[in-house]
């Protein structure tokens, strides 16, 4: 899909997107917990739908619709009803789910698409191996077979904190305590924290001290009626609208959320009057919406960027050759990326997305400022399937058409 942007600025006041991080953890939660659950607040954006199917696929019962789900659990037994688990393109769902499949007493296949299985895996493989476990990975699959054992592991968060997350969500249901040790770098630590958030709201108990997460073994997940907070990575492109002329509001942010992004309220005033220094080792996702910024603006130098190239895109470059198109220069190097906006000037050809949500969003930044089109717009629909009306319902003029 093809989106055109008119050269405008917004107004008005729009609700948050619900956090598609927190949806992921809540809805595995309530397919973990005995008895019915509610999840408020839902969006059905192509990654959240895939967990859907991945948790259905594994035992529980999902029904949808009109902002909330109901999901009825498995009481923490992982009977899959398909020996293939799909999880699309979202790399949430492979991660968080495939150590429960680990506890499934029979071989699994979760599947997806390419571009999914070229994202780091292999340090579920490095634990397979170790307990013995199957561990077969193809270009678009990976099959597995447990039992998971408790124990002591050891994992590197400079690649993803998502295996943290995965095997959080597993390990409570052992027949033993086990300890996870965090090694450096220490990078996305927030998204453990919202981890460890919705593990506290299904009753499910755990100790984090120096690095060192212990979980107790023989727990359950206790149903409950959680609702999704409001996204603060999403809703950075709306208030870096307010930064380009534009007056714009984001309504349903808590400011207390474990929500890493929301450091973007600390940075955003920097722009109009400096060239910031921002390390993103912890944010990733708000990387590409700085570079748009710092295009706009008087630049921008991001460190902490190596982990940009296992995203949706290799998005450091991404936006290098897009922001190229409006003569901006950006030098990607290999843990930083840094944005000169001399010669800055409307794009000389069409934006493109990169099949990249979080692209697709910066970009649109840029282009209500200079007008222009946008292809792979429906890239969006992976975490803000609503996106571009929100986008217009704050006075951004925008046509579609299909490619």
């Amino acid at each position: 899909m093809i989106i055109t942007i008119q050269k405008g600025t917004a107004h008005g006041t729009v609700a948050a997107s619900p956090s598609k991080s927190e949806c992921h953890r809540l809805l595995i939660g309530a397919a973990l917990a005995g008895g019915r659950s509610i999840v408020r607040g839902f969006s059905p954006s192509d990654d959240v739908l895939a967990t859907v199917d991945g948790i259905t696929a594994l035992g529980a019962s999902v029904t949808w619709g009109g902002g909330m789900a109901v999901v009825d659990g498995v009481g923490g037994k992982i009977e899959p009803k398909t020996s293939v688990l799909s999880c699309r393109e979202s790399g949430s769902t492979l991660r968080f789910l495939l150590p429960l499949c680990l506890l499934a007493g029979r071989p699994v296949t979760l599947s997806g698409t390419s571009s999914l299985f070229r994202r780091p895996l292999d340090l579920y493989g490095e634990i397979c191996a170790a307990q013995g476990l199957t561990y077969q990975k193809t270009e678009n699959t990976v099959i597995v077979c447990g039992p998971l054992r408790p124990g002591g592991f050891r994992i590197p968060c400079g690649i993803s904190s998502q295996f943290v997350t995965g095997l959080l969500l597993a390990l409570p249901l052992l027949d033993g305590g086990s300890r996870i040790d965090l090694l450096p770098p220490y990078e996305s630590m927030p998204y453990i924290d919202v981890t460890l958030a919705v593990l506290r709201t299904f009753g499910i108990a755990t100790r984090y001290e120096n690095r060192v997460i212990t979980v107790p073994g023989h727990q359950q997940y206790r149903p409950s009626d959680v609702t999704v907070t409001g996204d603060w990575t999403s809703s950075a492109v709306f208030a870096a609208l307010g930064l380009v002329g534009g007056n714009v509001s984001v309504a349903g942010l808590d400011p207390n959320s474990p929500q890493g992004d929301k450091v973007w309220r600390d940075f955003f005033p920097l722009f109009p009057v400096c060239t910031p220094k921002i390390d993103v080792s912890d944010t990733p996702d708000l990387a590409p919406v700085y570079l748009a910024l710092g295009a706009l603006k008087h630049g921008v130098i991001l460190t902490g960027t190596r982990r940009l190239a296992d995203k949706e895109s290799d998005r450091g470059r991404a936006m290098a050759a897009e922001l190229g198109k409006c003569g901006v220069t950006v030098r990607v190097e290999e843990n930083a990326v840094t944005v000169e906006p001399d010669g800055f000037h409307p794009p000389t050809e069409p934006l493109d997305a990169h099949g990249d949500h979080r692209i697709a969003m910066a970009l649109s930044l840029v282009l209500t400022v200079t007008g222009g089109s946008l292809r792979g717009a429906e890239s969006v629909h992976k975490s803000f399937p609503d996106y571009w009306e929100k986008l217009r319902s704050l006075g951004v003029f925008l046509t579609e058409e299909k490619e």
